[in-house]
């Protein structure tokens, strides 16, 4: 079966909701390989991290109050590492030249968009890597196989910056609230925050059903 259901996946490489629920994305790429299509994009939830932080955990710690409040959210997720010094040690300063990078690699080569944003979660989650710095963000692209000159070039040329202006853009039509995000049938389903995958399965089943273009889904 060629494919026929368009998902949408909104996120930010910074988020720990993303990174916890990357492995339901790589669940439906590998059960729906011919029946699924996945679009990776961006949005900016910490864009600035200085200003996430503190206007959200200013008067809890600071960035000290957040690691201990990531390190007990994901203590019931088996399948992801999180560093004892996370957001301690090399704070990223923004999600954002991580994103631009992105953007490039799906110009470059969109089949590798998954394993970079896979290596760029894992550099910063388990090792504690600066992101938000080029020599880093040039250090992964190699270790997956694909070309600095390639995606600087793409960078320079202003158009991974116009692609990641029309993820922002789309993110307001589509009234995305945050990351991650699961968007299907164009826009009618749509599955915030943390979502398991048995949720995520069932509304592409019922779509697999039904994909009729235009036509509304029971679940």
């Amino acid at each position: 079966m060629t494919k026929n259901i368009a998902l949408t996946y909104y996120s930010d490489v910074l988020c720990v909701w993303a990174y916890i629920s990357q492995a339901r994305v790589d669940e439906v790429a590998a059960r729906f390989p011919d029946e699924v299509s996945i679009d990776y994009r961006f949005c900016s939830i910490f864009g600035d991290t200085a200003y996430k932080i503190e206007s959200g955990w200013g008067a809890r710690g600071g960035y000290a109050g957040y690691a201990n409040h990531l390190r007990e959210a994901v203590a019931e997720f088996s399948h992801i590492k999180i560093h004892p010094d996370i957001w301690q040690l090399n704070q990223p300063t923004s999600s954002t030249p991580a994103h631009l990078v992105l953007k490039a690699v799906q110009r470059v080569d969109t089949r590798q968009c998954r394993a970079v944003l896979h290596a760029l979660r894992l550099a910063f989650f388990e090792r504690c890597v600066d992101i938000s710095q080029r020599t880093a963000l040039e250090e992964v692209l190699q270790s997956v196989g694909v070309s600095v000159d390639a995606v600087r070039a793409v960078i320079d040329s202003g158009r991974a910056h116009a692609d990641l202006e029309g993820d922002r853009r789309d993110q307001q039509t589509l009234l995305i609230q945050g990351s991650p995000t699961f968007i299907l049938n164009e826009g009618r389903q749509k599955l915030y925050g943390n979502v398991g995958y048995g949720v995520i399965e069932a509304n592409i089943r019922e779509l697999l059903r039904s994909p009729a273009a235009g036509s509304a889904s029971w679940c």
